[in-house]
């Protein structure tokens, strides 16, 4: 029988079993996902799933997120799936129409709207997400294989190739033990970065000490000779399977040879490798309508595939999603 299960009812191991097989598994669909999601006080988690005939189909991680004072937070409500949902590999259309509907049911009054950013290709379910009204957004991602460090080296620009020498000649040293302290200057780069060139909320500073005492954050951090922190990035990851690179900054226009931003990421790929993992996602390169972005020219420069995997997006309330779009065009004008 297809039936709804909320979090407490979800066999445990049922859920590991299906993540290990799933072809569109990711981290951000584990219960240590789900885990470090319910520990941030500034967020709302929520988890569901459907199973048929006691065997777990498909299970969906989110969170609701919102910003600023009480104004401001009813406007803008969302709820994101980062990665997807976790499928079986037999899911049968009911099956994930039952988990979408529920899905859409449960968070109609607490969201304005619901964003699915996939991290794998589920282009087979298209139909069916349009069906039950997740509308289809185009967005890129970039892929490293990583099956070995030689193969990510022959793939580099060539002018990534010179930052990575030029970095090493002039003393750049990346660390992977870190400090409390360093990782709260890493979110004060983070903040400028954001503030001035992204312009689009970032997680408060507990969010990343949070990934730094649970142990599931891979940090790697860019020093000059003099030892002071001119960039970083941290990193979560599905063992034997991927990387995903959460947030970088660099301080590149103060120490342009030693490309911080670069080394980090870099570093990452590197780490992968060395770890038997079998790609690094950048996790998101921008629309394909967006023109010259520049993001994703600096995330292709290492040799990666540009993959369209999108966004399903769901508008539980469309007036106020289009006052929340107009408002987002306002702050970054402002």
């Amino acid at each position: 029988m297809l039936k709804f299960i909320g979090i407490n009812d979800i066999d445990r191991k049922a859920w590991d079993d299906l993540v290990k097989s799933s072809a569109v598994a990711s981290w951000f669909q584990t219960k240590e996902a789900y885990a470090f999601f319910s520990s941030l006080s500034f967020l709302e988690t929520f988890a569901l799933a459907v199973e048929n005939d006691g065997q777990l189909k498909g299970v969906i991680v989110g969170y609701v997120q919102k910003e600023g004072g009480m104004l401001k937070q009813f406007f803008s409500r969302r709820a994101i799936i980062l990665g997807g949902p976790l499928l079986a590999n037999n899911i049968v259309k009911e099956e994930l129409v039952k988990l979408l509907n529920e899905l859409r049911a449960n968070l109609k009054r607490k969201a304005i709207y619901i964003e699915i950013r996939n991290f794998n290709d589920y282009g087979g379910w298209s139909e069916v997400y349009e069906e039950c009204g997740f509308k289809y957004e185009p967005h890129y991602d970039v892929l490293i294989d990583t099956s070995s460090v030689d193969a990510i080296n022959g793939r580099l620009d060539r002018n990534r190739k010179r930052n990575i020498k030029k970095a090493v000649e002039n003393g750049l040293v990346i660390e992977q033990e870190l400090t409390e302290k360093e990782v709260r200057q890493f979110y004060s780069m983070l903040t400028d970065l954001y503030r001035e060139k992204v312009k689009t909320p970032l997680f408060p500073l507990s969010f990343f000490l949070e990934l730094y005492k649970t142990g599931l954050g891979h940090f790697f951090i860019a020093k000059n000779a003099q030892g002071e922190l001119i960039g970083g990035l941290v990193c979560v990851a599905l063992a034997d399977n991927t990387v995903y690179a959460w947030y970088a900054c660099g301080d590149d226009q103060n120490y342009k040879q030693l490309s911080p931003s670069v080394m980090v990421n870099y570093s990452g790929i590197c780490y992968a490798a060395e770890h038997g993992y079998s790609k690094f996602d950048f996790m998101g390169a921008g629309k394909p309508d967006d023109g010259g972005y520049g993001v994703r020219d600096f995330k292709l420069k290492f040799g990666g595939e540009l993959v369209e995997y999108g966004r399903n997006v769901f508008v539980c309330n469309p007036v106020l999603f289009e006052l929340g779009k107009l408002g987002v065009k306002l702050l970054k004008r402002i």
